[in-house]
């Protein structure tokens, strides 16, 4: 068996739906953060407070995590805000490093130097950008500046913290310990892409 094959192979990227983790690992974070009177506080403000007993287990609709995700940076103080998107973040890219790569293309990855794994990592990510980006175009570029851009972003929030921990969780397990994400363009401020830059160890 080669990595090709262990990777996970592409799939048809359904519209308007993304992975229920942005949901899931969200509310995991609010009762990390304040147990579960604040995930009902957001959950309930923004209409989801039925996710809170019904948990999704497939694909949701897109507009859904925008709508949390909206509601917990319009509710709670910014610094709050932004430490629980990005726990859930980091709970998410967890879930996808057990649950959606195999043990053997972990294996390898981990094993290949950084410049080698890197693309391998971006490749797969492109692929499969529907599960973390929805409806979002996503392109990556691989080489001196590795990067991941996400056009029309249906979950897009200030600094985009929650993608950010996503990837970089990834790649510091898969790719390198000490690899950091910097978010250089963000739809949600007005640009026209949202792009992180990958900064691998050198």
């Amino acid at each position: 068996m080669t990595l090709a094959d262990a990777l996970p192979a592409a799939a048809d990227p359904p519209e308007a739906l993304i992975g229920p983790n942005s949901v899931l690992q969200l509310e995991q974070a609010l009762l990390e953060a304040g147990g579960p009177d604040l995930a009902w506080q957001v959950f309930d403000a923004a209409g989801y407070a039925r996710l809170l007993e019904d948990r999704p287990s497939a694909m949701i609709d897109e507009a859904i995590p925008k709508a949390l995700f909206d509601t917990l940076f319009r509710t709670l103080p910014a610094r709050q805000a932004r430490a629980v998107a990005e726990r859930a973040g980091r709970l998410t890219g967890r879930y996808i490093l057990e649950h959606r790569i195999p043990g053997f293309a972990r294996l390898i990855l981990k094993l290949l130097p950084a410049r080698l794994a890197a693309p391998l990592l971006l490749k797969a990510i492109r692929q499969h950008a529907w599960t973390f980006a929805g409806s979002g175009q996503c392109s990556t570029g691989a080489g001196r500046s590795s990067h991941i851009s996400i056009r029309r972003n249906p979950v897009a929030m200030p600094e985009c913290v929650w993608h950010g921990r996503v990837l970089e969780t990834l790649f510091q397990a898969l790719v390198s310990p000490s690899t950091q994400i910097t978010h250089t363009c963000c739809e949600h401020a007005g640009d026209d892409v949202c792009r992180f830059e990958i900064e691998l160890a050198a």
